[in-house]
């Protein structure tokens, strides 16, 4: 799967991965290759990315959109550290 996490100033990151789990509106959730098409409000908290080979990367994100579509995960976030 592809990801895409972008602020308003930049995209802080881009690649593959196997896994990705977000801070759902109604609680986190995980997203795998194959997810059924989902859009979804993100809470604050913590986004992990789990990437080819099992090296894992967390950003801490105050808000923001997901949308999932045909294994590319869009990440629209308000600020992400």
């Amino acid at each position: 799967m592809n990801i895409e996490i972008v602020t308003p100033d930049e995209t802080i990151f881009e690649g593959e991965v196997s896994s990705v789990r977000v801070p759902g509106k109604k609680g986190s959730f995980q997203v795998l290759k194959d997810h059924a098409p989902v859009v979804s409000t993100l809470e604050e908290g913590t986004i992990t990315v789990i990437r080819p080979g099992g090296n894992e990367t967390t950003f801490e994100v105050s808000g923001g959109v997901v949308e999932v579509r045909k294994n590319r995960i869009i990440l629209l976030v308000e600020s992400a550290i």
